[in-house]
This record gives structure tokens, C-alpha cells and sequence, in this order.
């Protein structure tokens, strides 16, 4: 339905691209896409961070949210109100309990890949064969995480679940694949010096818990690296947070300035102390496929960016800039001060992670500066190496 951009193919060298179908103008939502599978990453689950096991919904209200946070169960948030945590609509499946935002959640869940993945009784059980695949996967990709081996469980359990099957492999298949050598690039990356091992000990594992003879293909060595790196390079972060929308909620709210003035300064301090005692880790985090998405290449000036302000997996590209019809709208898979760094530094990040040298404008023109870091930005190198760019990019 008239959508803002389309997919097309720009050349076997840089494959695919979105392109704007009509003028669009700063600000405005390009698309919102909901993934085709996603799932919560593994630690950030056993670590409390409650979310719905289908959208990613953070379940927490806000204040229970800043009480784990801080590790402070007496603190008080003002304007209560303003969550839009609904317990009330909160469900569980009555087998193995893992818990839904919503009775829609829970349905799409069991219509999708659920009955296949419900633990039911086993739920606690450390040698079910998914609980061991799980196992496995926490103890090979500790945080801050970038993927999960249960987003290829999902995969699998979909195409098990589907009754036209055919649909969900070609759904799958249309995502950026990658040559032998640079599956091997990106599955190093994630499972490190040791992957080869592990990964054959992951595939036993998967192929355990999950065989299907539709999808044998998947669960042969070379199918089962293509499907991993396929979800390394695709996967795009997601990231919800209960505390985020009510702060934006009290952000919106009209007060007179000395209240509002209070609020703000309150807002600042739980947030300085929060990062005290959680750092980095706020959100509830996990991983998703989307197929449009997917196809927005890299540029160090973007002209979009990626959001999740509706709390659930539903992706929003919003426009940075003004977009012509017909121009390609890129998003950036650095961060801020990545993207601040040297042409050289930038594009060690984008080659390490994205297997790509970018040719953006930006990167065009900086072609000419030296090959070398410079001194500052050597000392901020060691960062950068496990950094988790666009995977975690989440901008709540």
C-alpha cells in the first residue's frame, strides 16, 4: 500500500538497496516493519530483563524497571501514571510458562514456532536438548551480546510449524548471503579463535534439539555456517525498555517550569545512577530479522536511522534528511563517535564486522587522509574491537 521505498538490486558487489518511491521529508517515518522472526537474547533474559517472549515488549513497569536498575526496591517514581506497562493484558502459556505482553502475543507465538519450541515441563530440565543448546550458546557469546542461536531455532521451528513451507525457506533465503570465505569472517567473529569447534558442537546440538528433514540442509556443516552467518549479518539489534517510554511519556507532559524543571533534574540523577550500578545494560535486548531493513546499506552521513519507540519488536525508519524519490536511503551500522573517527578507523570497524570498505560521500572524500589512526583515537582502539555496532544500535 503506497509504500515510502522499495528494495532493489544495485550489483553483485554490493547487492541489494532501499530506495525512496516519493519525497520524504526530515522527520517523517519512511516505514514501520515488523520482523519476520525475532528473539530475546540469552543473558539478557536470565538476567531479569522480563520482556514478552514474542514482540519483546518490556513486561516491568517503569518503577519496578528503575528498582532493578539501581538495586534500590524503595525507590518511588512521580507520575506513575505515565507507564504504559498493562499487566492486566499479561499471559502466559499454561505448558511452559514463559510469559506474553497480550493473549495476541501468545497466539502469533504458537501459531508461528511455539509448539515446537515449548519446553512444557521441561522447562528447568539442563538436559533437555534445547536447554543444552542454550547452555552452550551462553557460555561461547557472553555480554554485551550481538546474536542468538535461538533466533535460528525460531527459524527452524517456523519452517517446521508452516504448512507451506516452500514460503518460509524463500522468506529466509532472500536475506544478504555471504561467500564460504566471508561466512567463515563473520562466525569467527562471533564464536571467536575456537569457533570451528564450537561450532560443530553447536550444530550436534542444534541438530539434537531441532532436525527436520525439510531443512536438512541447515544442519550439514556448510548450511548450518550459512545459516549462522546469515543471522551475524542480518540481525538487526531491538531494544525496549519500560523506564525509556515512561520517560518519554513525562517528557510530553505540560507543566509549570519549576515542576517541570524538578522532573528533569530528577530524570538526570536516575539515569547517572543507574549507570553506576548497570552501565551500559538498560534495555531489554534481542535480535530480529526484517526484510526491508535488511536491505539499507551502510553510509558514515546517513539520511535515516532505525527505532523501537512503540516498546515491541516494531521497527521505525525515520528520515534524517530529506529524501528525493529515487535517492537510496542509507543508515548507519556506527554509532555516533564511531562514525566521528578517522575514514581509516571507521572503515577497520565496518571490514571487521560488515566485511565491506565503505564508499560513502563522507569516506570518498576523506579518500586522500593518511592510512594511520590517529594518536587518541589508537587509545580508544581496544573499544571498538568487540564494540556491538549496529547489532545493539537499538536507540530506544
Amino acid at each position: 500500500a503506497g509504500a515510502a521505498a522499495e528494495a532493489r538490486f544495485i550489483s553483485s558487489a554490493k547487492g541489494k538497496g532501499l530506495f525512496a518511491t516519493k519525497n520524504i521529508r526530515k522527520g517523517e517515518t519512511v516505514f514501520v516493519e515488523r520482523p519476520v522472526v525475532s528473539s530475546q537474547f540469552l543473558w539478557n533474559a536470565l538476567y531479569n530483563y522480563r520482556a514478552c517472549d514474542h514482540c519483546l515488549r518490556a513486561l516491568e513497569t517503569a518503577e519496578e524497571n528503575a528498582q532493578r536498575l539501581l538495586g534500590k526496591s524503595s525507590l518511588v517514581l512521580p507520575h506513575p501514571e505515565q507507564c504504559s506497562i498493562r499487566k492486566d493484558l499479561h499471559r502466559q502459556c499454561p505448558r511452559c510458562q514463559v510469559t506474553y505482553c497480550s493473549a495476541e502475543c501468545r497466539q502469533a507465538a504458537l501459531e508461528q514456532y511455539h509448539q515446537v519450541l515449548c519446553l512444557g515441563p521441561s522447562r528447568d530440565d539442563p538436559t533437555h536438548p534445547l536447554n543444552k543448546l542454550q547452555e552452550a550458546w551462553r557460555n561461547m557469546h557472553y555480554p554485551p551480546e550481538t546474536s542468538s542461536i535461538m533466533l535460528m531455532a525460531r527459524m527452524v521451528a517456523t519452517v517446521k510449524q508452516a504448512k507451506d513451507k516452500e514460503w518460509w525457506i524463500k522468506a529466509f533465503s532472500q536475506f544478504c548471503n555471504k561467500t564460504a570465505n566471508e561466512e567463515e569472517e563473520i562466525v569467527h567473529k562471533l564464536l571467536g579463535d575456537k569457533f570451528k569447534g564450537q561450532l560443530e558442537l553447536l550444530r550436534l546440538l542444534f541438530t539434537e534439539a531441532l532436525y527436520d528433514e525439510h531443512l536438512s540442509r541447515w544442519f550439514t556443516p556448510e548450511g548450518f555456517r550459512s545459516l549462522f552467518a546469515l543471522v551475524g549479518t542480518n540481525g538487526q539489534g531491538i531494544g525496549t525498555s519500560s523506564l525509556s517510554q515512561w520517560v518519554h511519556a513525562c517528557d510530553a507532559l505540560d507543566l509549570p517550569m519549576l515542576q517541570r524543571e524538578e522532573l528533569d533534574a530528577f530524570i538526570d540523577q536516575l539515569y547517572k545512577d543507574i549507570e553506576k550500578e548497570s552501565g551500559e545494560f538498560l534495555n531489554c535486548e534481542g535480535s530480529g530479522l526484517y526484510v526491508l531493513q535488511s536491505c539499507c546499506n551502510h553510509s558514515c552521513i546517513p539520511n535515516a536511522e532505525t527505532s523501537f519507540p512503540e516498546n515491541n519488536f516494531l521497527l521505525h525508519l525515520t528520515a534524517l534528511e530529506d529524501i528525493e524519490a529515487g535517492e537510496e536511503i542509507c543508515i548507519s551500522y556506527l554509532d555516533c563517535c564511531q562514525r566521528e573517527r578517522s575514514r581509516h578507523s571507521r572503515n577497520k570497524i565496518l571490514r571487521e564486522n560488515y566485511l565491506f570498505t565503505c564508499s560513502c560521500p563522507k569516506c570518498l572524500a576523506q579518500a586522500d587522509d593518511a592510512d594511520v589512526t590517529s594518536e587518541e583515537e589508537e587509545e580508544g582502539e581496544g573499544e571498538t574491537d568487540d564494540a556491538e555496532l549496529e547489532d545493539e544500535m537499538t536507540d530506544v
